[in-house]
């Protein structure tokens, strides 16, 4: 990546962040203060506008750097995976520090610790959260509200098998910058995929196709040289392979999270005008 791309560059024509002092040129440069998401999934836009794009989404108790605030929006940085970008102010609240995480596909917060009361909040797999107790079979977080236990895993203890993961998520709806159980794009499965294993990984597929550690294979070499795990790219898609036979991936083909066969899922992509542009082992 660039150092000026955009998307994970914290600096406009009238500031920037002050760790890129002496890097990018700027009028003013801005600590900036650390946040908490406190919504289900908040979008992260280009520019302060509700009808703009949705690059990404940003999860309950995830961190976000502010750098800037105006009329009910703040301009920063994602602290997960490094996006910058616009979202509602109103979604941020003081730092806490993560103590678990959502392992469930998506969960519940109630307001007492039983699953007969009303839902105040739905969380999405990933989601972090500051719990300050067990009562029971629940969790009760820092803030308020209480989560079933079940649902949550120690932040420190991670899957092993970004494939198995993103399997749970199959039949969950496409949405193009979607990065929640109630939605997600390509990319954004298999960042979530490889985050729930401990593992990093870019937003956007090019940055992973780029970015990730690993081998890299000849793209027109048999299919049978692919094995669990390894990633296929295409010109603004991914996918990831899940056995000798077959890929898991978002697609706008279905609109959904499918397995699709191997063999066809790349004969199909290539007929639509977008040949297999390189594939990735990660390390």
């Amino acid at each position: 990546m660039t150092a000026h791309d955009r998307r994970i560059t914290p600096a406009r024509p009238d500031l920037a962040a002050a760790s890129l002092r002496g890097i990018v040129a700027a009028p003013r440069y801005v600590q900036g203060s650390e946040r908490r998401v406190i919504e289900t999934a908040v979008p992260l836009r280009p520019e302060p506008d509700f009808s703009a794009s949705i690059d990404t989404e940003l999860l309950f108790g995830e961190t976000f750097t502010v750098y800037d605030e105006m009329e009910g929006w703040a301009w920063g940085q994602a602290g997960r995976d490094g996006y910058v970008g616009w979202l509602s102010a109103n979604a941020l609240a003081a730092p806490r520090p993560a103590t678990h995480r959502i392992g469930a596909l998506r969960s519940f917060v109630y307001p007492v610790p039983s699953i007969k009361a009303p839902v105040m909040l739905a969380l999405s797999h990933g989601s972090a959260l500051c719990a300050a107790a067990s009562e029971g079979q629940f969790l009760r977080l820092a803030d308020w509200g209480f989560v079933f236990a079940a649902h949550a895993r120690p932040i420190d203890i991670n899957d092993s098998d970004p494939v198995a993961v993103a399997e749970r998520f199959l039949g969950v709806p496409y949405l193009w910058g979607g990065k929640s159980s109630l939605g997600l794009d390509c990319s954004a499965l298999v960042q979530t995929a490889r985050h729930a294993c401990g593992l990093a990984c870019p937003r956007d597929s090019d940055m992973q196709e780029r970015e990730l550690p690993g081998e890299r294979l000849d793209p027109g070499g048999p299919l049978s040289q692919m094995r669990r795990g390894d990633l296929l790219f295409w010109k603004g898609h991914v996918a990831m392979v899940r056995d000798g036979e077959t890929m898991i991936h978002a697609t706008g083909h279905t609109m959904t999270v499918m397995v699709e066969g191997l063999a066809e899922g790349v004969a199909r992509i290539a007929a639509a005008g977008s040949p297999l542009r390189s594939i990735v082992r990660p390390d």
